[in-house]
């Protein structure tokens, strides 16, 4: 069954139409993606290949190859016969700590300013557009994925917590193309952005700030929403740049684990 948190906006970001057709390579991204961040939600049945290749607008066969993919890369399973069907896989953990400091390391200031300039631009875009065109079914899912994450009891569930909350105010935007993004940059950084882990006083900083973003737009106050949804992201990325500089120096890459 779907996943009981994952608004009707984000999900219909995941099925809406490629903009390239005849891609498989681009179907397997988008679906690994949103299993990735919850959106498909573990032991949910895909739809049919035929309703899978009308929603995306692509042929059956291509379909048929981005599932062959998704199955190689064990994101699901398929099951033969009455009740059968392609069905999510969720992976337990999508890389070690330790890779992921290796991978860290491996970057460079410049590239993680980079990606943060680009993405904490279009965590204010998604927060200004949310301000003006939010429902009020939006703000309560808001609300909700801002609760999530205060009542996360591990570093794990933050971190998803924290992504699925930045995806909820990208949907609030009433935009496909910006939600789909959003799901893209939180595969990309989101694993990254929680390695230097959140003590106590950070987790209180980010929980005002999630609940801070969720006021201004339901407020209205779209410029607000923009500001802080902007520092809310440029934090998260100094938080990174300081730790791939203590790796660096260091010549680290392995780790204990997540911090929490």
């Amino acid at each position: 069954m779907p996943a009981p948190d994952a608004s009707v906006t984000a999900r219909l970001a995941v099925f809406a139409p490629l903009e390239n057709l005849g891609r498989a390579e681009a179907i397997t991204r988008r679906l690994a993606d949103a299993i990735s961040l919850g959106l498909l939600a573990d032991g949910e049945q895909l739809p049919s290949e035929p309703d899978l290749a009308a929603q995306l607008g692509v042929a059956t066969v291509t379909v048929r190859e981005a599932l062959s993919e998704l199955r190689n890369q064990g994101l699901i399973v398929t099951r033969r016969g009455r009740g059968g069907g392609s069905f999510v896989r969720a992976p337990e953990q999508d890389e070690t700590a330790g890779r992921l400091r290796r991978r860290l390391r491996d970057l460079t200031v410049a590239d993680l300013r980079d990606l943060g300039d680009h993405y904490s631009s279009l965590a204010a875009g998604a927060a200004l557009l949310a301000a003006e065109r939010a429902s009020p079914d939006d703000l309560e899912r808001l609300g909700e994925a801002a609760a999530a994450f205060a009542d996360a009891v591990s570093g794990e569930r933050r971190h998803h917590a924290d992504g699925r909350f930045h995806v909820e105010v990208a949907a609030a935007a009433q935009s496909a193309r910006l939600t789909r993004e959003e799901i893209r940059l939180q595969t990309e950084i989101g694993p990254l952005l929680w390695l230097p882990g959140a003590d106590a006083r950070t987790r209180r900083r980010l929980d005002r700030q999630h609940r801070e973003i969720v006021a201004a737009i339901a407020a209205e106050d779209a410029g607000r929403a923009a500001d802080l949804a902007r520092r809310h992201v440029t934090e998260a990325i100094e938080r990174l740049v300081e730790l791939h500089l203590s790796l660096v120096e260091s010549g680290g890459g392995e780790a204990e684990g997540v911090a929490p």
